[in-house]
């Protein structure tokens, strides 16, 4: 008795060249022994044929190279997004189109818990889309005037608070902080720019709050998103790998239920560089065929539609101001090539292209004086390099996950406000990518856009915005690429 079950399918890609279509796939003990057609299955002898699959398309599991698994934990908190999307059981949340809609559905919530003075808190607002002067304390106060108020915006880079909230947080018009938008009369709005901020508002206001902590909750409700869109191999992207965290990933990468193999990679924000050169050798040998360490991410700017994004010359279509430095410039070279020498996998963070050359010009330092064969730095997100960065890329070895969710949701804006008709036609290049030759990925930075890899891929073959508008056709990658690589 071979105990071999066959899947029997419409078709099946199996993303092998030599073998790219079957309609067959046989499985024992848990593991793919042969796919073909029936009689290269029926080699193995006497089989349990299964005909679950046989109307269906099957793919191999997706890979989601940049998320977060607090997309699992978002939906405690009150969804505010622009666009319609799906909670975890696949229900469809509608977007919110104005200020006084998102202030109407906290004021529901408010009314919903009794007037807690719990803090209230929201996320995904995208404020790009709305018409109008942004969003300041005045929209929020009047919602509550005892418990804070904490939005997060899409980008995860920006809040806006309530007073309650600046108050807590020790935060007045006094105040000397990279990050804080002020109005005309020098008066905090209580949008608030930058992880330095946001981990103020999180530390002084939201310690002890569930909604984003990860959690087993928030790892068996990822588990469940992932199942959904067909993810089986996704990395958490942002993460301090303390022992707490470790041992949530542990335990539910451990049960052979769990649907996900995680990927985890060590924030360089929440250590020094001593301590967090420590920290990655003491775990990068812990890992276990359900859970990887390896790879350490650097934040070096924000995001494009936020404006916290580092572009270069000439700036911001609509004239806002350059964004921020996470990293600052003059410390991004000793922080690379710490972690390069090291041995880590490094995955930067750099949206704009300011910020994409400093980490290039950084990383081909490090690579010069420590030659390190197949390192494997990748840029994240990388959405602006233009022909001549991308070359320099290639040069260097390095590797890119590119945004291309982008392109759809902030498309339209990119055109209008952030980068203009000509630029925004260059963003999220895989096209240049391809031709060049440069290993690359695309990605949805879950929870920022949701979670699923075929509209990932569609993003990237069509590169059409929200509003049906082709943006760089030249920049597009045929669908046959997509099950080859």
């Amino acid at each position: 008795m071979t105990n071999v079950r066959v899947f029997r399918a419409r078709r099946i890609v199996t993303m092998n060249p030599s073998q790219p279509l079957a309609t067959h796939v046989a499985v024992r003990d848990g593991r793919i022994v042969a796919v073909g057609d029936k009689s290269e299955v029926d080699a193995f002898g006497p089989v349990v044929y299964d005909d679950s699959f046989a109307s269906d398309v099957i793919l191999p599991g997706f890979v989601e190279g940049h998320c977060h698994l607090h997309a699992g934990a978002s939906w405690r908190d009150i969804y505010l997004g622009f666009y319609d999307r799906r909670d975890p059981d696949g229900r469809v949340v509608s977007g919110f189109k104005s200020i006084s809609a998102v202030a109407n559905r906290l004021r529901e919530a408010c009314e919903a818990d009794g007037h807690s003075p719990a803090p209230l808190t929201g996320w995904s607002f995208d404020p790009i889309y709305i018409k109008g002067p942004r969003m300041t304390v005045a929209d929020l106060d009047p919602v509550s005037a005892v418990r804070p108020i904490v939005i997060t915006h899409a980008s995860g880079h920006i809040m806006n608070v309530n007073s309650v909230a600046l108050r807590m947080a020790g935060l007045s018009r006094d105040a000397d902080v990279d990050g804080l938008v002020r109005d005309t009369s020098g008066n905090l709005t209580g949008e608030l720019q930058g992880h330095e901020l946001l981990g103020l508002i999180r530390r002084k206001v939201l310690p002890n709050a569930l909604s984003r902590k990860l959690d087993a909750d928030a790892m068996q409700t990822f588990g469940k998103i992932a199942r959904r869109v067909g993810v089986t191999t996704a990395t958490d992207l942002v993460s301090d790998l303390s022992e707490e965290i470790i041992a949530v990933y542990d335990a539910a990468t451990s049960s052979p239920d769990y649907p996900v193999r995680i990927a985890a990679a060590l924030s360089t924000r929440f250590h020094s560089l001593e301590q967090g050169i420590e920290r990655f050798k003491a775990i990068r040998q812990r890992g276990t065929e359900s859970l990887f360490f390896g790879t350490v991410k650097m934040h070096v700017d924000g995001s494009i539609q936020g404006f916290t994004a580092r572009v270069r010359w000439p700036g911001y279509h609509n004239g806002a101001p350059n964004g921020l430095w996470y990293i600052a410039p003059t410390e991004l070279g000793r922080i690379i090539e710490g972690y390069h020498r090291a041995g880590a996998t490094l995955h930067m963070h750099t949206n704009g292209d300011e910020a994409t050359e400093a980490a290039v010009e950084m990383l081909e330092r490090a690579i010069t004086s420590h030659p390190r064969p197949d390192h494997r730095h990748t840029l994240q997100h990388c959405q602006m390099p233009d022909l001549a960065l991308y070359q320099r890329i290639k040069q260097l070895g390095l590797c890119c996950n590119i945004f291309a969710n982008h392109i759809y949701y902030w498309g339209e804006a990119h055109v209008a406000e952030t980068m203009g008709p000509s630029r925004a036609k260059r963003m999220d290049a895989c096209g240049t990518a391809l031709r060049l030759g440069i290993p690359f990925a695309i990605h949805s930075d879950a929870p920022i856009t949701p979670l699923d890899p075929l509209f990932t891929a569609w993003c990237a073959v069509m590169r059409q915005t929200s509003a049906g508008r082709t943006l760089g056709e030249g920049e597009r990658i045929p669908v046959a690429m997509l099950f080859t690589r």
